[in-house]
Formats: C-alpha cells, sequence, structure tokens
C-alpha cells in the first residue's frame, strides 16, 4: 500500500489513531472489570501518552521489522496479494503486542497509576516483584484481541482511509 516514507508515515498514523482508544478502553475495561467500570478520563489522559509511544514504536521497531519478517515468510510474486498483507498484519501484532503490553504494564499497572490516583499501598518493590507476571497477563489477554482487531477491524478501516486520501491525492492532480 504505502510506496515511500511518507505514505508510511501517514499510513502508520492511520492505524495509531484507530487502534490506541480501542486498546485503551480494552485494557481499561480488563483492569476494572468491565467497559462499563472504566474511568474514561483516566483514558483521555492514557491515550495520548499511548499515541506518542505507539506511533514511534511503529515507526521505526513495528514497520521495519514486521516487513522483514512477513517476507521471510511470504514472496510477493509468489503468493496472492491477501496473503501478504495478512503476513504483514501478524508480524505486525507479534512485534508490538509484547512492546506494547510492555508500556501497558507500565502504564496502567505501575507507577503512573500510583500518582494519578494517589495510591498510598503502591511500592516500587512490589511493582518490580509483579511486573513480569503482570506483564506476561497483560501481553495474553492483549494478542487475541490485538490479532483479530487488526484482521478484521483495523487494517481494513486503516487501508480504506488511506485509499481515499490518496486517490483524491490522484484525481485531484490529474484534474489540474
Amino acid at each position: 500500500m504505502p510506496q515511500n516514507k511518507m505514505q508510511r508515515i501517514i499510513f502508520a498514523l492511520i492505524t495509531v489513531m484507530i487502534t490506541v482508544p480501542c486498546f485503551v478502553i480494552y485494557c481499561l475495561s480488563i483492569e476494572n472489570g468491565g467497559i462499563l467500570n472504566v474511568d474514561f478520563k483516566f483514558a483521555l489522559m492514557l491515550i495520548p501518552i499511548e499515541f506518542v509511544l505507539a506511533f514511534f514504536s511503529e515507526i521505526f521497531v513495528g514497520s521495519p521489522l514486521s516487513l522483514k519478517l512477513a517476507l521471510n515468510a511470504v514472496n510477493p510474486k509468489e503468493h496472492k496479494p491477501i496473503f501478504v498483507e495478512l503476513a504483514v498484519i501478524c508480524s505486525t501484532v507479534c512485534i508490538m503486542c509484547p512492546l506494547m503490553s510492555f508500556l501497558a504494564t507500565v502504564l496502567y499497572k505501575g507507577i503512573f497509576p500510583a500518582l494519578v490516583f494517589h495510591d498510598e499501598n503502591f511500592t516500587v518493590t512490589h511493582f518490580f516483584l509483579q511486573f513480569i507476571p503482570n506483564f506476561l497477563q497483560t501481553f495474553v489477554l492483549n494478542f487475541p484481541f490485538a490479532l483479530l482487531s487488526q484482521i478484521f477491524f483495523i487494517q481494513p478501516c486503516t487501508r480504506q482511509i488511506f485509499k481515499t486520501i490518496f486517490n483524491s491525492k490522484k484525481s485531484k492532480a490529474k484534474q489540474n
């Protein structure tokens, strides 16, 4: 889809704009026992932080590595485009999900909520002792949602928006 570096940045921006709010609400609903218990003020504080972290992670880590990983699994000249697309999506999820789960563990179960909610029971020692189990739990809960949402919702929406933007630019260029 994206043909140059600028298009890859725009594609990543669109993807992150759709993905981050979905995951913030999803993670907070898991933490709080349901979507009705989500503190949306806290979600609005987390979205900009996660947006920046996810965008730069996607640009510098996720996108380059996932493309290499996907092209090791499929050959665009031999396989149908849908299989290449699925390989890229799955590779991206395999790279970004652990990375973002790590960040979510820090943001949702770490120092950030303790500072925001003035938790007197929070201790740094307890946070570090529980970090690996919390990270693994976060990753295991996020991975199925990440994979399915990327395949069936986020990437189709992103690709449609991207096509609309760049087809309208092409048609305007042809008219001039």
